[in-house]
């Protein structure tokens, strides 16, 4: 037994001791750079910034600790020294179609989504978690959100949609139809909205183009979310094949059928239709893209 015990424990240190990929290389570098970078390229607006602090802040929530024991309270210094004013009618929302969302969100000139807050944009992409008995980083591997929920990265981002979410807006994990139940926006985030600063929850509901049409308003998961919705005293309007991402989606299939406009139509007709930023009254823009959600609020 003492032999079986050794050796096991031996492997665990030299092995992959979870499922998931380990701590990205010159993570420290990367969060400051970013920081920097957004705070002087990006979003210079948000003002002046202590990047060094922020990334301490970020560090100290995972490190030294069990890492399936982080839990979003753990980033509220990060998010405080992080923190900054979201403009007006430019929160976006997304999961799982990043570079479709990030087309349409150009890098927060025409939409700001989580990933291009100054919080979001320094873990974008990113991994790490600590060691319970190191105050070093772990290179080797890092637990999944199936081995544990309450991990570094899974918090962090949680921590991130409730920050957003006092400016109307949430992501959301998508597995099973366009609305999975239980899931990360089931779960996490419709329990989350301020009803106080909604007025009405639109739906987008967009098929891929060469795709089949899986999800439409009124049936199968969008029609238990907006049911759901309904239940909780929001106006839910919903909109198939919204036209100003089709728009975008056609960018990658000028030929397809579904991409083809009208050649009698005026020019002025044939292009794309903007979408409805205007008015004075919150919005929450919900869209379902096959296996992803994607949605943006208009706020005050």
């Amino acid at each position: 037994m003492f032999l079986r015990n050794s050796c096991s424990r031996f492997s665990e240190v030299q092995g992959r001791k979870w499922k998931g990929e380990g701590t990205t290389q010159n993570l420290e570098a990367i969060v400051i750079g970013r920081c920097y970078e957004y705070i002087t390229i990006l979003n210079p607006s948000v003002g002046e910034k202590n990047c060094s602090e922020i990334w301490e802040a970020f560090k100290n929530a995972f490190i030294n600790k069990d890492p399936c024991s982080i839990l979003p309270k753990d980033y509220e210094l990060f998010i405080n020294l992080s923190l900054h004013t979201i403009p007006p009618n430019k929160s976006l929302f997304w999961e799982n179609n990043e570079l479709l969302v990030s087309s349409f969100a150009d890098r927060g000139r025409r939409y700001m989504s989580v990933s291009y807050t100054l919080f979001g944009f320094v873990g974008d992409l990113l991994n790490w978690c600590g060691q319970a008995t190191s105050n070093g980083l772990d290179y080797e591997s890092c637990p999944t959100t199936e081995e544990c929920e309450n991990n570094a990265v899974e918090s962090f981002w949680r921590m991130a949609s409730a920050t957003v979410n006092s400016a109307l807006v949430l992501s959301s994990y998508v597995i099973k139809g366009a609305y999975p139940d239980p899931g990360f926006f089931a779960d996490y985030e419709i329990p989350n909205l301020q009803k106080d600063k909604i007025s009405q929850i639109v739906i987008w509901v967009v098929d891929d183009i060469e795709g089949p049409d899986r999800e439409s308003c009124g049936i199968h998961t969008v029609k238990i979310l907006e049911n759901r919705l309904k239940t909780l005293g929001y106006d839910v309007t919903c909109t198939d094949n919204y036209k100003s991402v089709m728009f975008l989606l056609c960018l990658d299939y000028p030929d397809d059928s579904k991409c083809t406009l009208p050649s009698s139509a005026p020019a002025a007709q044939r292009g794309p239709v903007s979408s409805d930023r205007g008015g004075s009254w919150n919005k929450l823009m919900f869209v379902s893209f096959l296996s992803f959600l994607f949605r943006f609020a208009l706020v005050y």
